[in-house]
């Protein structure tokens, strides 16, 4: 087994050798790194809530009301009022019967989808899925099947095969609304009736699609008028909400069924109350007429840049090196925009994530526009 240095080496080798780079500002349209300012289109604080003052305002009135902690577990006395405000207006906002918070949208998946599904079941999950849904189904113990991106004749062929040979089974069918890394959209609908007709459960992770798709930013399965056939809606407050933390609505009974048996919520610490406190002002704005007109510019910005719907625009470049070496010319142009390598994305595709904002100007969108071209 190698030294931790020799696998350094190779990772260095490869080009896959990753570090922290601090910040010496807070989170922004702009940032300052090691002096500079820059155009940061590296975060998903799609609408820039993360320094909008009336969450900045929510979080520092939770911290008075209920202090900087909850000092306990959820089921043990970590569970507050803002908790469960927060919780009851997801469920409002999802159109479910519950729903459930956790400290991430990776704890969340760690948390449910082992509750969910055990050895006897199986997991089908598209081969984009975010790595906290590959790793649950992992840990699930469930037989995971992995089907190619977004084609639904293999998903449908999977489904008729494991029905008919394990016809009591729990079948678990688990994707991403908008896929982290290509920005494209799952064909939400036929996998609803798939779903449906093969007697699954359905896994929608709408972490970038909460707060930029939908009327009332509620995500792709509002926006298809869908949230009422979805078993599992799950989301993270980490990115258009511009704070931390995860979500899972569905109906009540789940919901008390994963409040005894998702680990990742029975035995860690609650989060600070005062940051659902925060949330649930973040939810409010999102909903609002404010959060419409934001989602609006959002989109006028993303039109800038590329013709679809969502705020992460990829440019596959293929080798590590070369995604590498523009990243860093564009940083020394005054843009912060990230090289993506593998694990993250498969090998032969590492490419720049541009990642768009409310915030952004329109100057800064074309400034970076003429410099990609």
């Amino acid at each position: 087994m190698p030294s931790p240095a020799e696998s350094l080496r190779q990772l260095a080798a490869e080009g896959l050798l990753r570090g922290q780079r601090p910040l010496d500002s807070p989170a922004g349209a702009q940032v300052i790194r090691d002096g500079r300012t820059l155009w940061n289109f590296a975060s998903n604080d799609y609408l820039g809530l993360a320094r909008h003052p009336q969450i900045e305002a929510a979080l520092i009135d939770g911290v008075q009301r209920f202090g900087a902690g909850a000092a306990a577990s959820r089921l043990v006395c970590g569970t507050l009022p803002p908790h469960r405000l927060l919780e009851l207006a997801l469920a409002e906002a999802k159109q479910s019967a519950a729903a459930l918070t956790f400290s991430s949208g990776f704890a969340t998946a760690l948390g449910v989808i082992p509750a969910v599904v055990g050895k006897s079941d199986f997991v089908f999950l598209d081969k984009l899925s975010h790595a906290c849904l590959v790793d649950a189904a992992r840990l699930s113990g469930a037989t995971l099947r992995v089907f190619p991106h977004n084609n639904m004749g293999k998903l449908e062929r999977l489904l008729v095969s494991t029905r008919a040979k394990s016809p009591a089974a729990r079948i678990l069918v688990a994707t991403e609304s908008v896929f982290s890394m290509d920005g494209d959209l799952c064909p939400l609908r036929e996998i609803v009736n798939l779903t449906e007709t093969h007697d699954a459960l359905l896994l929608l992770d709408e972490a970038h699609g909460f707060g930029v798709l939908g009327e009332h930013g509620m995500g792709l399965a509002e926006q298809e008028n869908l949230q009422q056939r979805i078993t599992f809606q799950m989301g993270t407050l980490s990115k258009a909400a511009g704070l931390s933390g995860g979500y899972l609505a569905a109906s009540r009974d789940w919901i008390d069924l994963l409040t005894n048996r998702a680990r990742s919520f029975i035995y860690s610490t609650a989060p600070p109350p005062a940051l659902a406190h925060a949330a649930i002002a973040s939810l409010t704005l999102i909903r609002s007429a404010e959060g419409k007109s934001l989602r609006t510019k959002l989109q006028q910005n993303i039109a800038r840049l590329a013709s679809q719907s969502t705020p992460i625009i990829p440019k596959v470049l293929g080798s590590n090196e070369a995604a590498l070496a523009a990243a860093a010319d564009l940083e020394q142009a005054g843009f912060l925009v990230p090289a993506i390598r593998y694990p993250t994305v498969p090998r032969g595709t590492a490419r720049l994530r541009i990642s768009l904002s409310a915030a952004h100007s329109a100057e800064a969108i074309l400034r970076l526009a003429a410099k990609l071209d």
